[in-house]
């Protein structure tokens, strides 16, 4: 973006160039915030924070608008990437990303689809901040080294060695994934023989490592722990068929660049599933439950 011209009055008159600057930026600044945070609203306020700050900055001064928003927005992420660890140690049970539909592009700025998908995201949290952020803004939003290096106040080297400690970092932790059409074939065969409680079934489209997630921080039939193994997540899945799934509405819709499946009751979604799967099978069942991070989310037919 051009440089904004030094006219008089700019800092606080002309509000509306202002306006017209930030709002051509705020798909991209809540991109990397969610990216971030993996929360909609930390993003959304991480936004409005940015906003304020470009509001009462001497605008005159800023020579590249949409560096200086990115730096802002990358840097007040970190810091509260930093107290929202620890306040999630008092979470009840695993700590999922926050689902939102991405099939609508729901504002994520999303200029590649990485960084997105809940493995990625999970495995994110394993980083340190400054980390993520510098893979994100790398691997997600294209960004040069030494704008990166500029954005995180580092030496280009140093941008360069973040992004491979990260990169390296994801590869260890993860296979490679399937095609969203495998990996859709294989959550449905899920769904249908975690419904009819076939055990049997669900061991054949199981890993040998299999873990099932469930997000929902202390609400009624929610694990609060994970379950791992083949057998024993089978059996776990089996066990409540003939109670979880009664009543309630199932559909697709895609979340997070993913295909899941929502689970609906009067209307409401209560659940959010989705699965990891590379060659092997599903490694990751991923349950959402907890009732403030569906609100986002949007069941829509199959």
């Amino acid at each position: 973006m051009a440089a904004m011209r030094d006219e008089p009055g700019a800092r606080n008159g002309d509000l509306s160039a202002a306006v017209d600057v930030f709002a051509a930026q705020r798909r991209r600044l809540f991109g990397i915030a969610y990216r971030m945070l993996g929360t909609v609203s930390d993003a959304e306020d991480i936004v409005q924070d940015t906003w304020i700050r470009w509001q009462n900055t001497d605008r005159t001064q800023v020579q590249e608008p949409a560096a200086f928003l990115t730096t802002i927005t990358t840097r007040l992420s970190i810091t509260v990437l930093q107290s929202a660890r620890a306040k999630r140690e008092t979470y009840i049970g695993p700590w999922l990303p926050e689902p939102v539909n991405t099939e609508d592009d729901p504002a994520l700025g999303a200029e590649r689809a990485e960084a997105l998908q809940f493995a990625i995201l999970l495995t994110l949290e394993k980083l340190t901040p400054t980390e993520r952020a510098a893979y994100i803004l790398r691997e997600a939003f294209d960004y040069p080294y030494p704008r990166i290096a500029e954005v995180i106040s580092s030496s280009v080297v140093s941008a360069r060695q973040l992004v491979s400690r990260a990169r390296a970092h994801l590869t260890s932790e993860r296979q490679a994934a399937v095609e969203p059409v495998h990996q859709r074939r294989l959550l449905a065969a899920f769904l249908a023989a975690a419904q009819k409680g076939d055990s049997q079934e669900l061991e054949k489209i199981f890993a040998d490592d299999v873990v099932s997630y469930t997000d929902g921080n202390g609400v009624k039939l929610a694990a609060r722990v994970p379950v791992s193994g083949r057998g024993r997540v089978a059996t776990f899945v089996a066990a409540f068929a003939h109670h979880f799934w009664t009543g309630k509405s199932l559909d697709w819709v895609e979340i997070n660049g993913q295909p899941a499946a929502t689970l609906s009751e009067n209307g409401t979604v209560t659940t959010v599933v989705t699965v990891t799967a590379t060659e092997n099978g599903i490694e990751q069942l991923l349950w959402v439950m907890s009732p403030e991070k569906l609100g986002h989310v949007t069941a829509v037919g199959a």
